[in-house]
């Protein structure tokens, strides 16, 4: 439709003309999701016309068709000056039910919601402060809203808590402290699963407790997107929590949320990619937590069907191990997809010596196959070794620390299980080529060496970490003097190299760390040749006697 033959209409000022021309506009234009150029200025125009009847004392079904087409204008980033103003703003909030105590239509409400929603995700992030002045009135929204009738009103407030909390970093902190935003959101998240409390810190859904968690019926949809816009603005407000120490207040609602989140992590939505993403917000959030709550994943009782280990139940964490596994097989945005959960398991087995040995168990099982490269294979083992050399940096550092602390941060073991090569860059990292071990204190356990292992432990490659095929000596025949002229030659290559900075070679300095070679070095090892043989690999360090955690 024209949009310059609805104005015309919209400057009768008669309700009647206005209603209809707007509803054929809005029937119209709400299949159309691409907008003319051309019609911008028009379209800023229309917007601000329709504000302008807002705040008139017009029929209800007049409001409702206004908001509509609001919300229709809305979807165009070029077209939002007339809605970031603050009266328009306080406009739109007064029929979102934000400014008011009680709701007036809940088809107005929803419509004012999607409108300032809208404004939020296209507009710039200095236009969000407006509606500041609005927060509080929304936290109230949050609890006042109930479940039933108001439940599509709840997801926008819902969303536009979210969309609040990811562009300001003071409302965040607002719903933080102000407003008790864990204990608001974990509330609202019980009542939306229908929660209750068996235990202290076991939850299980009302009416089917002692049910299984894997045999209970999968969320609504209804549900699943309700609790996926609770914890994304838990993610937000929570983002810094687990870098610093919480007082026993907070820790008590971070454990109460971290019981909840154990719940979720073990139940299933409609459908595979609807639970994949479901659990994706699950385990972001959980990541945000203080490391020592997370114990709560570990505290519910054995039961039967339950996956044990050392007296524990390690459902939550068997699930975990899964779900990283899956965004592994994907393969794809490794960074955005697999960190979440690989991070998390990380500091979960630093704190947690159960959890540790039992994902070491699952990942890291006693070796037995010495003739495959540990790249080679489907075992996770070998997906994570082939992690080690991923082109992401954040996602070969998190690959290689996962192992690392697995095998307590012993060198030797870390080097038996992914070989040398694939080793050398945590290790240049912590400067641990020469050996030893790192900083984390970790419990003695029992030697894991197979007989298959010990067998060919004198055979295996160091750098490779398989037995190889024994290579022919490629000096075998030359004189001294031409094994001379042969080291010399390589050394004035990558001098050359060198200098051209195409390469830049480096050695093991005595703190076990490596540096660049200057050219002096380079110099010394042309007049002393036999300083490039290589010292054979060391055996496998015996454990020492370690702290307990």
């Amino acid at each position: 439709m024209d949009v310059k033959r609805v104005i015309e209409k919209m400057e009768t000022g008669e309700q009647d003309t206005v209603l209809m021309a707007l509803q054929s506009y809005n029937k119209e234009m709400s299949q159309i999701f691409t907008f003319i150029t051309e019609d911008e200025q028009d379209r800023q125009y229309l917007g601000e016309l329709v504000l302008a009847f807002l705040n008139k004392d017009v029929q209800p079904c007049c409001q409702l068709t206004c908001l509509e087409t609001v919300r229709i204008l809305t979807r165009d980033k070029n077209c939002l000056s007339p809605f970031v103003s603050r009266s328009a703003l306080s406009t739109l909030a007064r029929y979102a039910g934000i400014l008011t105590p009680e709701h007036p239509d809940q088809d107005a409400v929803m419509e004012g919601l999607k409108s300032i929603c809208n404004v939020l995700l296209h507009s710039e992030t200095g236009l969000v402060g407006r509606l500041c002045l609005c927060f509080v009135s929304l936290g109230s929204a949050l609890t006042s809203c109930g479940l039933l009738f108001w439940v599509q009103i709840l997801f926008f407030d819902l969303r536009l808590t979210f969309l609040l909390t990811a562009q300001r970093v003071e409302i965040r902190k607002q719903l933080a402290q102000e407003l008790h935003g864990i204990s608001l959101l974990g509330n609202q998240l019980e009542a939306v699963l229908g929660l209750c409390w068996p235990d202290t810190l076991e939850a299980a859904r009302s009416g089917f407790e002692g049910v299984p968690l894997e045999e209970l019926p999968p969320l609504s949809r209804q549900q699943t997107e309700l609790a996926m816009e609770v914890l994304k603005i838990l993610f937000n407000i929570t983002f810094d929590k687990g870098r610093r120490s919480v007082d026993e207040e907070e820790a008590a609602e971070f454990r109460r949320l971290a019981a909840i989140l154990r719940h979720c992590l073990m139940i299933h939505t409609d459908g595979d990619e609807g639970t994949q993403e479901f659990h994706s917000h699950v385990v972001n959030l959980l990541g945000n937590l203080p490391l020592p709550c997370l114990d709560v994943l570990l505290i519910p009782k054995v039961q039967q069907g339950s996956t044990e280990y050392l007296g524990v139940n390690m459902d939550a964490v068997d699930m975990l191990l899964n779900f990283m596994e899956k965004r592994l097989d994907r393969g794809q945005k490794l960074k955005e997809t697999l960190l979440p959960s690989l991070n998390l398991l990380i500091e979960s087995s630093r704190i947690h010596r159960e959890t540790r040995k039992f994902l070491r168990s699952k990942v890291l099982p006693p070796l037995r196959d010495v003739k495959n490269r540990p790249e080679v294979g489907d075992a996770l083992r070998n997906k994570l070794v082939r992690l080690m050399t991923h082109v992401d940096t954040d996602v070969k550092d998190a690959a290689a620390e996962f192992l690392f602390v697995l095998c307590k941060e012993n060198v030797s073991r870390f080097i038996k299980y992914t070989g040398y090569g694939n080793a050398a860059g945590l290790l240049v990292t912590r400067g641990l080529l020469a050996g030893g071990r790192g900083s984390g204190f970790y419990s003695d356990d029992e030697d894991s060496d197979t007989e298959e292992y010990r067998e060919a432990k004198t055979q295996i490659n160091p750098v490779t970490g398989v037995v190889e095929e024994e290579q022919p000596d490629p000096m075998e025949g030359m004189t001294e003097e031409q094994k001379e002229y042969e080291a010399i030659k390589l050394i004035k290559m990558f001098e050359k190299l060198s200098r051209t900075s195409v390469i830049q070679p480096m050695q093991l300095g005595t703190d076990g760390k490596m540096r660049a070679m200057k050219g002096e070095d380079l110099h010394n090892l042309a007049q002393n040749p036999a300083q490039l043989s290589a010292n054979s690999g060391s055996e496998d360090e015996p454990d020492e006697a370690e702290q307990p955690h």
